[in-house]
């Protein structure tokens, strides 16, 4: 992996107003968006190889608002041709194979369009991690290989760790059932998890993040929440620094971001709008209003030992299966990290002393027939937080 450019630009973040996916117009702005930060070429030299991470979660149709939109895909592939790159395109799905729901998306037809490679991320390769939170982690070769990376996260509402953008976009690396290995090994400590994952970007350092928040996700996200306009695109060299401003433009705090609220915790930059130079269209004329955040998950009181292990289901979440919506598919007893579930007598059942609440369920279910149910404790927790905010 080449050195990275544009670290003297690390603390800008470019903002520009975009309403639809119309081709005429997302070139244009995306041409606008990228001119603040001195333009592609700021990023990409010729003859570079560059790898596209967008958010292929799961093959939805891009209505859904589960995957990034094809139509900035398109949009980056051109500007990064025409700055001299060999440009490619890759990701490793949560559910499903990559060609497949590259193809359901709409991201393999603009790559068939383009002429550019698609990597699969088929070949996976143990790299050290610097600070340790997992020793050492298996990402994709094709990440590796790239000069560059341009980082295409969607932004939307993630159940377990509150929001997904650039930080958590680039868990993609991680290959196919590698996920869920890493999910067992954090357990039901998403401040850990959190801390995973800011550990992998930092490793990776993507070059440049570029966030499709033109229709975003609110509500029971990553992949069962609704479409919500948000009409924005977002870019910056740092993912930090990109995800600071995507959680001021959707109002949510950083204690509702997992990953936010650890990187302050951890003392790393830009975590603050104060550190930051936002250029392009003012953030206040972006924000929305009353953008629905996932459910809350987890609070930790302070409890320790048994009297935690005893409140468990009074201090966290856990997901229920709506019986009318499932299909008894097997998607989710197949990808759950703790195999805590199982299809017996025509139901789907849920063993919750073994449930690691990291939603992998509900997340990836294709039919949306998994939902977040609060215990007591914590809905309490919540209503009182709503009120305070």
């Amino acid at each position: 992996m080449a050195d990275r450019v544009g670290k003297d630009i690390d603390n800008r973040v470019s903002l520009v107003a975009l309403d639809s996916y119309n081709p005429d117009v997302v070139k244009d702005r995306l041409t606008e968006l990228l001119a603040s930060l001195g333009g592609m070429p700021q990023f990409v030299k010729p003859g570079q190889k560059v790898l596209l991470k967008p958010n292929l979660l799961a093959g939805k149709t891009p209505d859904r608002a589960v995957t990034t939109h094809p139509e900035i895909v398109r949009a980056v592939i051109e500007l990064a041709k025409q700055a001299g790159g060999i440009v490619s395109v890759g990701d490793s799905p949560g559910i499903g194979t990559p060609e497949n729901v590259a193809r359901k998306s709409g991201i393999m037809d603009v790559i068939d369009e383009t002429g550019v490679r698609f990597a699969p991320f088929e070949q996976s390769v143990k790299i050290k991690t610097r600070s340790g939170t997992f020793h050492e982690l298996e990402v994709a070769q094709d990440i590796l290989d790239a000069d560059v990376i341009i980082n295409l996260p969607k932004l939307k509402t993630h159940q377990m760790m509150g929001l997904t953008c650039a930080v958590k976009n680039m868990f993609g690396a991680v290959v196919g059932l590698r996920k869920p290995r890493l999910h067992l090994q954090a357990g039901t400590d998403k401040s850990f998890f959190a801390l995973m994952l800011l550990d992998l970007c930092e490793q990776l350092q993507p070059t440049l993040n570029i966030v499709d928040a033109v229709v975003g996700m609110e509500g029971e996200g990553p992949g069962s929440g609704d479409p919500v306009q948000i009409g924005a695109l977002l870019a910056g060299s740092n993912a930090q620094a990109v995800d600071t401003v995507a959680t001021e433009l959707v109002d949510m705090q950083p204690q509702q971001v997992w990953t936010q609220q650890k990187a302050i915790d951890t003392g790393r930059p830009f975590t603050n709008l104060q550190e930051l130079e936002l250029v392009g269209a003012p953030l206040s004329e972006l924000k929305i209003d009353n953008f629905r955040p996932a459910k809350m998950t987890d609070v930790n009181f302070g409890l320790k030992g048994f009297l935690k292990n005893s409140l468990k289901h009074s201090i966290t979440a856990r997901p229920v299966v709506t019986v009318s919506e499932c299909k008894l598919c097997n998607d989710c007893v197949n990808h759950c990290p703790p195999e805590a579930m199982k299809i017996e007598n025509h139901k789907l059942l849920i063993d919750y002393d073994r449930c690691i609440r990291c939603f992998c369920c509900q997340e990836l279910c294709p039919h949306g027939a998994l939902h977040t149910q609060q215990g007591l404790l914590l809905r309490l927790h919540s209503f009182l937080q709503g009120f305070k905010h």
